[in-house]
């Protein structure tokens, strides 16, 4: 495994992180136990998950799995590094303020509740889940101090953030004399390259590692065309797979070629950006899981980019002018 530092912090953290949303919905605890000691063993020290995962009257199970997990001690808590979300609603949390949305109110509430399921008394990286603009920067700043200077968490990230939002945030925290935030996560793949426009650059100026999540598009570039025994997917997926066959036509006889797997090669396409700290994996079995080990040996040549530019356009020149003569 490859390691890199966290955005601008001194925290090494591996190329590839682990996400969770599945364990629960999709993932029995069982299977998940296997997932976090394989991800733990080939060196994967970087776990994603978030409060509300689990969904619905089940929102905070992905948590209590992990907990569960980290409960059976052999140092798995001491090998990972940590990172959840705040925002969402929690079913029976918080009165008439259980909504989506930020305050130092559900700051406060929502980590404790996170650290118990998690078994845990701190958190490395705790993450706003999405902006929340109704509140100041000067309250989130100053709960997210408390609970630092508590010990509680290590270090602020940001998600669903715009380059504006980063900007805004970032300099409310200098005025501060803050950290501020260190990573972004991001939707971002080679159907989604719109955050190469300003998220990308605005992270990278500012010193925040970037995190990508959905990096195959749900499961769009990870071999749909040829869909695994069992594969479900809904009336819109197949609508969009069929839309889309050309394109993901020519990227399968691309990988082909190159004989790696398409999920790889979308993979392994995130981590050639300099703002990339890691790409999230969410695999539902453990030979999921271990199909994706080879991603950070895999090197594309400026050959190979120039066709997956070619196949999946981006912005259309350098960011983030590329809208502008």
């Amino acid at each position: 495994m490859k390691y890199t530092q966290l955005g601008r912090t001194g925290l090494n953290v591996s190329r590839l992180c682990l996400g969770t949303m599945n364990f629960g919905p999709e993932t029995e605890e069982r299977e998940a136990f296997k997932i976090m000691d394989a991800a733990l063993d080939a060196g994967i020290n970087f776990f994603d998950t978030a409060n509300v995962y689990g969904w619905g009257e089940n929102a905070g199970r992905t948590e209590e799995i992990i907990g569960n997990w980290f409960a059976q001690g052999g140092g798995r808590r001491e090998r990972t590094v940590l990172a959840t979300k705040v925002n969402g609603a929690m079913p029976g949390y918080d009165g008439p303020n259980q909504k989506n949305g930020l305050s130092a109110y559900k700051i406060r509430r929502h980590l404790d509740a996170s650290l118990k399921r998690l078994q845990t008394d701190h958190i490395e990286l705790y993450q706003m889940h999405h902006v929340d603009t109704s509140v100041t920067w000067d309250e989130l700043w100053e709960a997210f101090e408390v609970q630092i200077y508590n010990g509680k968490i290590g270090y602020v990230g940001s998600s669903n953030f715009a380059g504006w939002h980063i900007a805004k945030a970032q300099e409310a925290a200098k005025a501060r004399h803050f950290l501020g935030l260190v990573t972004e996560q991001h939707k971002f793949s080679l159907m989604n390259r719109l955050p190469e426009l300003e998220v990308l650059p605005a992270a990278q100026d500012y010193g925040l590692g970037v995190i990508a999540w959905s990096p195959l598009d749900g499961g769009i570039l990870g071999g749909a065309l040829n869909p695994s025994p069992g594969s479900r997917r809904t009336a819109n997926q197949r609508e969009r797979i069929e839309k889309l066959r050309p394109q993901l036509t020519a990227f399968s006889e691309l990988c082909s070629d190159l004989g790696e797997s398409e999920a790889n090669v979308a993979l392994a396409w995130t981590l050639t950006f300099p703002a990339m700290t890691a790409p999230i994996i969410g695999p539902r079995t453990l030979k999921q899981f271990e199909d994706t080990l080879r991603v950070t040996e895999i090197e594309l040549t400026e050959d190979v980019l120039k066709r997956l530019d070619e196949i999946f356009p981006g912005p259309g020149g350098p960011a983030p002018q590329a809208y502008a003569w």
